[in-house]
């Protein structure tokens, strides 16, 4: 369906010239004679200066010169603007790059690493819309979407809800065309409410909703089924992220996405996950089919290495894999230690609680404690890569220099960071990106309401929903710096939770993102993202396609990439560069989507480009 945003009358800028390659050359030949020996980047830094209106005139030939060499690059590499590319076959409709098992087989991987992220062996051969399932259905808006989604939307049959655990089946009923997730109210044995009481009391809280203020707000949840527990953490204002192994059905993370909850296809049977040391409070394990105590222990060093000092590692699963006496009793002590617990004390882990089937350990909060380790313990690691893109899992325990090796007790909370959490940091541009953002998010929803940005969303023959329903719910900031978006949206106290990506040769500023308490991740995105298809609701690039004009990535493929994880009727908003967002809309074309290009009247030559995926049905 068109919007009807995309008809009206086209005041936002001027449409791009001709595309003619022989016009390209001439416009930049003028500029070499224009310019003189003067030389200029296109793709300059995203602050720019207020320009004299006795320069207008030649700022618009600059600007008009830009747009041709870029078209002339886009021309050069082969992407044709009138050449709108084709749809996929039915066979992608789930498809996810990088994860291709067979092929990995075929290269050589074994012992479980054929399960593994592996870019290099999985490329796509063409270039292709990746379509939606033939009855899939908008998800519904936030909250209605956590507890009731569309079964055509995930790739998860009857069957393997059948065989999922007691619990999750009491929270989660099959209908005609839809799963149905139901509050767990009056539910008095074995509860999720329970469950999760059950934990806070395990590490001394009178109940769960003291977890903030036991410093407990990141938890990675390993695993996660079908997001049951991270739906009841969101709802105690924690920020969980679903990490699960790649499923070809059945997926953990494409159902918890589908619901409007935190999630990424993240598996380490031998590389690290994308996040640096020290980056969560809590690790949550639920019967996630892990046995930790294998590859020499190599797990658990590597769940140490993202814990945060003080933090907790949550492991639930049958009490015969760690008590040989079958006691479920707290106050027993046994008199035999299991090869995780043993291993545990390795890394200056204390078992602080078990019960029934769920044990907790500790890290320290004392780094003197590895010193005095016996003979022969793990060594400590140099720390050389402190902001880890799929390395290779280490023997060694990292962190321990850190400036952030701080108590998850101690650390600071709400938007005021320590001078160590700012490390690397000038304290005057966090702050000043922080009121920008401010500034920003306000034009935003001024510009853009009531089409993306609405607490009252309607569509052509709905009737009115009831607030606090959200247009959005799922949002990835592809370029998040500091994170300044995402604190923004939840000063407007927006219903919408971000997916804050570093590029891998950006800035490394994700440390800060997660000491914040916000879901954060570091991707290359010459690379495709490791999530499914259809998974978030926008996409925010602010200065992404100046940071990549000169990557070795081609722009199409990013473009692709964006559609593949965009949801139909999904919105992509980019600020950058007037020759930046010209390119980005000749892009957008050719994928079908709907773009406008609003210039900000501000005097600079930055502009909004603000796209919508249209919902194609074949």
């Amino acid at each position: 369906m068109r919007s009807p945003w995309f008809s009206k009358p086209a005041i936002f800028g001027p449409r791009p010239p001709i595309n003619c390659l022989l016009l390209c050359f001439v416009c930049v030949l003028g500029l070499i004679v224009i310019l003189g020996s003067t030389s200029w980047s296109v793709f300059d830094s995203a602050t720019s200066i207020p320009v004299p209106d006795v320069y207008s005139s030649y700022r618009r030939l600059k600007e008009q010169a830009a747009v041709d060499y870029l078209e002339l690059r886009t021309l050069s590499l082969g992407a044709g603007r009138q050449t709108e590319l084709e749809f996929c076959g039915r066979e992608k409709e789930n498809y996810v790059p990088c994860y291709n098992v067979s092929a990995n087989l075929f290269a050589g991987f074994k012992d479980g690493e054929e399960f593994d992220r592996h870019c290099e062996i999985s490329r796509q051969s063409e270039r292709c819309l990746v379509r939606p399932p033939k009855d899939y259905k908008i998800p519904l808006r936030w909250p209605a979407g956590r507890d009731v989604i569309w079964s055509a939307n995930v790739k998860i049959t009857k069957d393997q809800f059948l065989s999922s655990g007691s619990l999750t089946k009491r929270l989660m009923l099959v209908e005609e065309n839809q799963f149905s997730f139901h509050s767990e109210d009056g539910l008095t044995f074995d509860g999720l409410k329970d469950y999760s009481r059950q934990v806070a009391e395990m590490i001394g809280l009178g109940s769960d909703s003291e977890f903030l203020q036991a410093g407990v707000q990141s938890v990675l949840d390993i695993g996660c089924g079908f997001g049951i527990f991270g739906a009841h953490l969101v709802s105690l204002k924690l920020m969980p992220i679903c990490v699960a192994a790649y499923e070809a059905t059945g997926s953990q993370v494409q159902l918890a996405l589908e619901r409007g909850l935190p999630a990424m296809i993240g598996n380490f049977i031998s590389q690290q996950l994308p996040y640096p040391p020290l980056s969560f409070d809590m690790v949550h394990c639920a019967q996630c089919g892990i046995v930790w105590d294998e590859k020499d222990g190599m797990l658990l060093i590597e769940m140490d290495r993202v814990l945060k000092p003080g933090g907790y590692f949550v492991l639930t699963s049958p009490a015969s894999n760690h008590n040989p006496h079958g006691s479920s009793s707290n106050t027993k002590k046994r008199s035999t230690l299991t090869p995780t617990e043993e291993f545990s004390e390795n890394i200056c882990w204390n078992l602080i609680a078990q019960q029934d089937e769920t044990f907790i350990w500790q890290k320290t909060v004392d780094f003197n404690c590895y010193k005095s380790r016996k003979h022969g313990a793990l060594p400590l690691c140099n720390d050389v890569h402190n902001a880890p893109y799929y390395q290779p899992l280490v023997s060694c325990i990292s962190g321990t220099t850190s400036n952030r090796w701080i108590p998850i007790q101690n650390r600071s909370t709400g938007p005021h960071l320590s001078s160590a959490e700012l490390e690397g940091v000038q304290p005057g541009d966090f702050f000043e990106d922080t009121q920008v953002w401010r500034s920003a998010l306000r034009n935003y929803w001024s510009l853009l309401s009531p089409i993306i940005f609405s607490d009252h969303p309607k569509r052509p023959g709905d009737e009115d929903p009831t607030p606090p329903y959200n247009m959005v719910r799922n949002v990835m900031d592809m370029n998040a710096q500091y994170g300044g978006f995402n604190a923004a949206m939840l000063e407007e106290k927006r219903l919408v939770w971000v997916m804050n990506v570093v590029p891998v040769r950006a800035p490394n500023t994700l440390p800060l993102i997660l000491d914040r308490g916000f879901a954060g991740v570091m991707h290359d995105w010459c690379e495709p993202f490791p999530t499914y298809p259809r998974t978030y609701d926008m996409l925010h690039a602010n200065g992404l396609l100046s940071h990549l004009s000169s990557e070795r990535c081609s722009m199409m493929d990013l473009f692709l990439e964006m559609d593949r994880i965009l949801r139909p009727e999904g919105w992509a908003i980019f600020s950058d560069k007037l020759g930046a967002v010209e390119m980005a809309r000749a892009l957008a074309m050719q994928i079908h989507w709907e773009a406008r290009v609003i210039d900000l009247d501000n005097g600079s030559d930055q502009r909004l480009l603000v796209c919508q995926k249209p919902f194609v049905k074949k």
